[in-house]
């Protein structure tokens, strides 16, 4: 009986740890998203006031789109802060959710594709059956970048199962990304915050050098990245 009262207590005292654990990792992204929101709200007030005020004055196209960016950045951190919230109200980690987005063919032909393949840690059958066999695999495309030349890196993540029982299939994790499921690798979206911060070169017209590159990327999505990844 002292045997099982102790477990039970044992028991109890883990569960209360990770309910704290959970708590205080929602209580932060919370925080995050709110601390988002005010930023959103401040920046709306600042182009009323530009607009509205005693002294406003027509604004040129730089003049514009500045601000415009910082609300793009803005949201970028706030749907960031939200997911993770979300996240932690279920439970979960930072893992991608949902249906995996698939931007295989939606990227120009013409940029070279540089392969990986992720494999699982081991393709033996837990069963015991021995080597498990290859049945299909996940492809992702996402838009790379090194200096002066766009790529594609394609992930491949082949799948595993047993030829002799049915009851086993492995396959190694999706890696983390700052935009799940998205578009970008984490050295595109380093090389187009440095050009925004470092260069001071505004999204729209890095969205500009972009076309010419045979891509499409809005001013939007460039800052949405950015302010996924400052979070």
């Amino acid at each position: 009986m002292c045997l099982v009262r102790v477990m039970t207590n044992t028991a109890l005292a883990e569960e209360n740890a990770r309910l704290k654990a959970r708590l205080a990792e929602t209580e932060a992204a919370l925080a995050d998203a709110v601390e988002a929101q005010k930023r959103l709200e401040s920046i709306v007030s600042e182009l009323r006031r530009e607009k509205f005020g005693r002294k406003s004055e027509k604004l040129d196209q730089e003049q514009f789109n500045l601000p415009l960016e910082d609300v793009e950045l803005a949201q970028g951190v706030l749907e960031a802060a939200q997911e993770k919230a979300r996240r932690a109200l279920k439970g979960q980690g930072r893992v991608e959710s949902g249906t995996p987005h698939r931007n295989r063919g939606h990227l120009p032909k013409h940029l070279p594709r540089v392969e990986r393949i992720i494999e699982p840690q081991s393709t033996l059958c837990p069963c015991g059956c021995g080597e498990m066999a290859r049945i299909g695999e996940d492809v992702s495309e996402r838009l790379d970048v090194v200096p002066a030349q766009l790529r594609v890196l394609v992930t491949r993540r082949p799948k595993y199962a047993c030829r002799r029982c049915s009851g086993a299939v492995v396959q190694a994790h999706a890696p983390e990304h700052v935009v799940p499921g998205g578009l970008p690798t984490e050295a595109l979206i380093a090389q187009v915050m440095v050009a925004k911060f470092g260069d001071h070169l505004p999204f729209y017209r890095q969205a500009e050098i972009y076309t010419r590159q045979g891509i499409t990327l809005d001013r939007a999505t460039l800052g949405n990245w950015v302010g996924r990844a400052v979070t």
